[in-house]
């Protein structure tokens, strides 16, 4: 701790007060310092250490549909934001229906052998979960709902999740997804500590790759990118 001897040289006209008080602003400039290049150091190792875990869930049933190539476009954005993420295309996926025979609520696994296990593993895993699909009577398709039921077996431990949707109709409404994204919502209410982040309403779209002419290309990569 500096020390300042009020007092000391009083009748040389404050001359060592003086002399001490700027020795003491430069001493605190000089630590102030030290504390910024302390302060950004610690900031950029912040930064390198926000790395997230991303899960793209595409419910689309048709590669490189409009639902699909959002995805895509959110995943772009995000890698170059230095993220990891991983794109499951579901349609690809062994996922059976859920049959309700909660043999899960004994073992704590499905006793349906496929591939929702490894996906059971990452939703867990991830930090990021994204949840694309088309409209389909005003609700998600079967291929996600089927994920997304078959997630009881183990839907305790998927928890503090950033959530972001991705939903694209024929309809040039935004209104008619609303039911849609309910169901989104609905699941997410059920994921402890789920915080929505993000939507993306790919409206008015109908034949595969129409929505490559919209905005919302630039939008799915902007929302992955700011992630």
């Amino acid at each position: 701790v500096k020390k300042i001897y009020i007092g000391a040289d009083i009748d040389s006209g404050g001359a060592f007060i003086r002399s001490q008080v700027k020795d003491l602003a430069r001493w605190w400039k000089n630590e102030r310092n030290s504390m910024t290049v302390l302060r950004k150091r610690k900031i950029g190792k912040g930064a390198s250490d926000m790395t997230k875990k991303i899960l793209i869930l595409s419910g689309s049933p048709r590669k490189q549909g409009n639902s699909d190539l959002l995805c895509d476009e959110f995943m772009r954005g995000a890698l170059e934001a230095g993220h990891t993420v991983e794109k499951i295309r579901v349609q690809e996926k062994k996922v059976a229906y859920c049959t309700a025979c909660y043999a899960c609520r004994d073992t704590g696994n499905c006793a349906i052998k496929d591939d929702m296990a490894e996906i059971m593993e990452k939703m867990i895993a991830c930090d990021v979960m994204v949840l694309a699909s088309p409209v389909y009577f005003y609700s998600i398709d079967a291929q996600l709902k089927a994920v997304i039921d078959r997630s009881v077996c183990r839907w305790a431990e998927v928890k503090n999740k950033e959530m972001y949707y991705i939903m694209t109709a024929a309809d040039g409404e935004k209104e008619s997804m609303d039911t849609t994204l309910a169901c989104f919502r609905g699941y997410a209410d059920c994921v402890e500590g789920a915080v929505e982040k993000g939507v993306i309403y790919g409206t008015g779209v109908y034949r595969a790759g129409e929505i490559k002419d919209t905005k919302c290309m630039q939008e799915a990569y902007m929302m992955g990118k700011n992630i």
